[in-house]
């Protein structure tokens, strides 16, 4: 980084920039860290420039108590304030423990690190800093709006928190989106230190709250209090009365507090401390003009991550970084945007699971201790299996021994049993098209392909969707199982995966095609109609699934809802010829019998559409022929889209709903997956993205699941299988990528156990070959 007052880039008196034969002039609105932090590095880089600074509150107005600060944060403080740095280093306290209190027991993992100050003495040091360097604060002033400050400087930066009026008096041009969440909570203090991070539920009459407390001074703690609205609001805190709700907490955490008061915001110049319900800040676009959005007022993550004000000020030091490198104010905020972007949404998509978790508390609360306490950890996805056995390997060993693994096994090659069918470890190959079929035959293609996977390890092995007839298709090259031919190549691929990987299953997934049939390859153009000789599609409703580019589907009479509920069973009796272990019934992705279930799909007037019970009416029909003639002895999984993601789409408790009639008609395990169901989708991607869905089923319902949706890691799969968050695990392109995916899993874990055994003829292979020279002489002597 370019040294204070020697900047080439836009910030420099000279720069592009600045107004003609003058320094670079900088608003900032809001005296929160973001905003002090980015006001001193900016005049820290370039003395010349004049930088003023508008907080409304007096000095001591502050949001909240403490602030958590991680090792990479400081880092990145000590790199470019050393100053700021010392004064901060001198200020935290630090520990390294997690205390969870759940139903009375209290268990403790260390190893973790943290840092934490006072929010008040955080701001004193930077508005301290701030001065020094010569940046002119306005305390107790409201900032003039950012349009008219534009009209007198070079550079606007809004850090004007989350209630943000410059991005709501420009949100046509930001493009803000605001979600208020399920929970109700309130920032208290208590005058002594914690010693470690404590998570603690309490199961009241009312229903589950929780209190999330650390230390951030020698003789203080901050607490938070959170729980559901409903709880909230049976609890009676809903009044106006604050001071009862803080005695109220501390009456209800007493044990946490040792008896001791809580009291909340205090100053003369600011109320007390309220409930609030958070709200995710999400933009479109980060600037407008020369305005530029800074902390909370471009983006918000749940608290219990710690990470509001990590965030902010990480997007001041990006900010001033940017503006010495780019050669003129517009490059420099794309470039900041740029760079903080993918890890301003990665550390959302975290807290959201994290927020999610505590949302849904009460279906983790009768879990095991070391169970839940895994969980909360493990929340995010951020802290691994992988993770605490670096951090804690006691506690981790603790919660493995308490869910069964033995000794040297890692939890993903722990069994797990279906009606009869024992699977030998957790890792279950997704199915996955690969429209290589002819005439739906299966041929050596598949063969090889589904063959080499079995050879590689997983416990389950699943086709591709089989159609259960010629129209039920996706495209030409979709595999089937209704005619004699194709049952025939299926039992070839089936007598290998037995013969050749004892031990290994395979399954078999059941579907038709529905509106998203007759289509071309995949390669040849995904979703889009055939050139020639299209086919009829049917559905739940004559919705085409790409309006003015698919075919229109013929809505379902009575006589054809039994003609293809027929073709189900018919496919289900080849399949158990076939000599299949497992039977999946695909409801999911927008095929036919998840058109049913979506309310964006299933327009039906009749006896199969409107509620969710008539919605559900006919797919159970089918699961309930299918599994009438499929062996009572071999399991039955079913495949769902736990939500569309779409407006107006299966929310998360009709999923719930979904997966409960499922079990009740007798399926063994429900397969989680989400989306697909129409083309305006806007999916939440990011790692293991789906499992919350799988989670929330699983706990709510105590029935097994498969989790599905970008799980890529051995370390992803242990962590959700011992969180209680899934019982398997399925995986599609890391299988791609190596069909050995599990055999190398185990041996990068050390494990030769019997859940994953390389088959003879590689025996050789199980270790990696040796690369490169290993022959070069060690050192020996140290010259004195």
């Amino acid at each position: 980084m370019t040294a204070p007052g020697t900047g080439t880039g836009a910030g420099t008196g000279t720069g592009p920039g600045a107004r003609a034969g003058r320094a670079l002039r900088v608003a900032v609105i809001g005296g929160g860290p973001g905003g002090l932090y980015a006001a001193a590095l900016l005049k820290r880089f370039d003395p010349a420039r004049e930088i003023t600074v508008w907080e409304r509150g007096a000095p001591d107005d502050t949001f909240g108590f403490g602030v958590v600060l991680s090792d990479e944060t400081l880092g990145g403080i000590a790199d470019t304030d050393p100053v700021v740095h010392r004064a901060l280093r001198a200020s935290c306290v630090r520990w390294d423990d997690i205390d969870i209190v759940h139903r009375g027991r209290t268990l403790t993992s260390g190893g973790h690190g943290f840092a934490a100050l006072a929010r008040r003495g955080l701001l004193e040091i930077l508005a301290e800093r701030c001065a020094s360097l010569g940046v002119r604060l306005h305390l107790r002033t409201q900032a003039p709006t950012a349009a008219r400050l534009a009209a007198g400087h070079d550079l606007v930066i809004a850090a004007d928190g989350v209630h943000s009026p410059t991005r709501a008096a420009h949100a046509d041009a930001f493009g803000p989106t605001i979600t208020t969440h399920r929970c109700r909570y309130i920032w208290l203090a208590a005058d002594f230190a914690l010693d470690a991070f404590r998570f603690e539920t309490a199961e009241t009459e009312h229903g589950v709250m929780q209190l999330h407390g650390y230390p951030y001074a020698p003789d203080a703690s901050t607490v938070i209090v959170e729980m559901r609205e409903e709880v909230w609001r049976a609890a009676g805190f809903a009044g106006p009365d604050t001071r009862s709700s803080v005695d109220r907490c501390a009456e209800i955490f007493a044990g946490a507090l040792g008896g001791r008061p809580l009291r909340s915001r205090a100053s003369s110049r600011s109320p007390a401390s309220s409930w609030t319900a958070f709200r995710t800040v999400v933009n479109d676009r980060w600037s407008h003009g020369s305005t530029v959005l800074l902390g909370d007022a471009a983006h918000t993550a749940h608290f219990s991550i710690g990470s509001g004000t990590k965030l902010a000020m990480e997007d001041a030091l990006a900010l001033a970084a940017c503006i010495e490198e780019r050669p003129d104010l517009p490059a420099a905020l794309a470039a900041y945007e740029s760079e903080r972007r993918p890890v301003v949404e990665s550390t959302q998509r975290a807290a959201a699971a994290s927020l999610r978790w505590f949302e849904e508390l009460a279906t983790y609360t009768a879990q095991p201790p070391h169970r839940f306490a895994f969980g909360l950890l493990t929340r995010s996805r951020r802290v691994t299996h992988g993770n605490l056995r670096l951090r804690d390997p006691g506690f981790t060993r603790a919660v493995e021994e308490d869910f069964g693994c033995p000794p040297g096994t890692p939890p993903m090659f722990t069994p797990l049993r279906l009606r009869g069918l024992t699977l030998r470890n957790r890792v279950v190959v997704s199915p996955m098209d690969m429209y290589s079929a002819a005439d739906g035959v299966p041929g050596d293609f598949h063969l090889v392909h589904l063959g080499a996977r079995a050879l590689g390890g997983a416990g389950l092995v699943m086709t591709e969707m089989v159609c259960v007839s010629p129209e039920g298709r996706i495209t030409p090259g979709c595999t089937g199982l209704y005619t004699r031919e194709q049952g025939e190549g299926w039992r070839r691929v089936t007598d290998f995966v037995h013969h050749r990987s004892p031990g290994t299953a395979i399954g078999v997934q059941l579907g038709h095609s529905g509106r998203k049939g007759s289509t071309r390859l995949m390669w040849e153009g995904m979703d889009e109609p055939l050139r020639a000789a299209n086919w009829p599609l049917y559905a739940a409703s004559p919705l085409p699934y790409r309006p003015g580019i698919s075919q229109v589907p013929h809505q379902l009479d009575r006589r054809q809802l039994d003609t293809v509920r027929e073709q189900f069973a018919a496919a289900a009796r080849r399949a158990q010829r076939c000599g299949f272990d497992l039977l999946e019934l695909h409801c999911a992705h927008g095929y036919l019998l998840s058109g049913f279930l979506s309310p964006l799909t299933n327009r039906r007037t009749d006896a199969y559409g409107g509620s969710l019970e008539r919605r559900l009416r006919f797919p159970l029909e089918v699961f309930d022929a299918v599994r009438a003639d499929w062996p009572a002895e071999r399991p039955m999984t079913v495949r769902i889209s736990a939500t569309d993601w779409a407006p107006g789409g299966t929310t998360p408790e009709e999923a719930v709903a979904i997966a409960r009639a499922f079990t009740e008609h007798g399926a063994d395990a429900i397969d989680v997956s989400t989306g697909q169901v129409v083309p305006d989708e806007r999916p939440e991607f990011g790692r293991s993205y789906q499992t919350p869905f799988a989670d929330l089923i699983r706990n709510t319902l105590s029935v097994p699941v498969i989790a599905v949706g970008a799980i890529s890691s051995w370390d992803d799969v242990n962590s959700l299988v011992l969180a209680g968050r899934t019982d398997l695990c399925a995986l599609g392109r890391p299988h791609l990528h190596d069909p050995n995916w599990t055999l190398h899993a185990a041996a990068a874990q050390g494990y030769e156990g019997p859940a994953a055994p390389w088959p003879v003829p590689y025996r050789a292979g199980s270790r990696p070959p040796p690369a490169g020279r290993t022959d070069a002489p060690k050192p020996r002597l140290t010259p004195p």
